[in-house]
């Protein structure tokens, strides 16, 4: 994502060649790897631990902290796996995106201000999106093994709230789109007298 960004906002006539259907696929497959990986390594950590309690969460799905809590041995030390595995994978992710988006203002200082303005206006609702959905998860992953009241609001918030939001930040700024809310809006409150 922030490659594809970078080279559609600093490279545009480029982005054909840099962007080649090769290089969509070696990114796609990277994060099919590392999502891979970052599974398999929670699923480790689930097998590990000895289940002798309870089997109901107190989550609305199942998560790996509320599922660790149901163990009945120590959790310490798993916690700190989970915070690494999650937490880590959050925080260089947001921190790559955030570096990206430097990069991407940095380089719009040599470009005209209407061009300036249309990349600031793309990154903008990219970065708002970006930066609620991992503060959230890195909120959730980085801590010690520990369920707060507030966790499923967090959890609900960053698996629902966050992706439904990316289809408004995306379309709203269309021109189209615009004026097809404004027709619709217009209809409303002016119907047709027939």
């Amino acid at each position: 994502m922030a490659y594809d960004h970078y080279v559609a906002i600093c490279r545009p006539l480029h982005y054909v060649t840099m962007m080649s259907h090769r290089m969509c696929c070696l990114l796609v497959g990277l994060c099919w790897v590392v999502g891979f990986l970052h599974s398999f390594g929670q699923i480790l950590v689930t097998f590990w631990l000895p289940f002798c309690g309870p089997n109901t969460l107190d989550h609305f799905m199942c998560d790996i902290f509320p599922l660790i809590q149901l163990a009945c041995t120590d959790t310490f030390l798993f916690g700190l796996l989970v915070a690494a595995n999650g937490g880590a994978i959050a925080m260089i992710t947001f921190v790559i995106l955030l570096v990206s988006y430097v990069v991407i203002m940095c380089s719009l200082r040599t470009h005209s201000s209407v061009g300036m303005n249309k990349a600031l206006s793309t990154s903008g609702s990219h970065i708002t999106v970006v930066i609620l959905f991992f503060v959230l998860c890195i909120f959730m992953y980085m801590r010690p093994v520990a369920t707060f009241p507030m966790d499923k609001a967090v959890t609900t918030f960053y698996t629902l709230a966050t992706p439904m939001l990316n289809p408004v930040t995306y379309t709203v700024r269309n021109a189209e789109v615009k004026n097809a809310i404004r027709m619709l809006l217009n209809r409303i409150v002016i119907p047709d007298n027939k």
